[in-house]
């Protein structure tokens, strides 16, 4: 069995949608619920508007309960979609990689320019 942490950011399936919420398999013993109120920050109308039965998504871990093998998930101020065929492992960095880099990155094309 896989070792979670709160905080880790984790790929699911969605297997269940109700107006409450997101019901995800994250592997075959644990499984999670994704509360209406870990959707989004602004309100949500229709969780259809975010997944479909069957697509895969990431989801953040809020809490485990062993005992139980459920989670608490959100999928609020993540990238939730998966990327598909990407090689970029994502974090919880934001746009500090940018800010981090855009200098040296400009730098680089403007002498491949001159």
């Amino acid at each position: 069995m896989n070792d979670y942490k709160v905080g880790d950011i984790i790929k699911t399936h969605v297997t269940g949608i109700t107006k409450y919420g997101i019901f995800v398999s994250v592997d075959p013993w644990h499984d999670g619920l994704i509360h209406i109120s870990e959707v989004s920050e602004d309100f949500v109308k229709d969780i259809h508007d975010y997944v479909k039965i069957g697509e895969t998504i990431y989801c953040q871990i809020l809490e485990i309960d062993e005992e139980s093998q459920k989670m608490k998930l959100s999928i609020k101020n993540i990238n939730y979609k998966e990327l598909s065929g990407s090689k970029v492992e994502e974090t919880r960095k934001g746009f500090l990689p940018l800010k981090e880099n855009l200098d040296a990155w400009i730098d680089e094309k403007l002498k491949e320019y001159k």
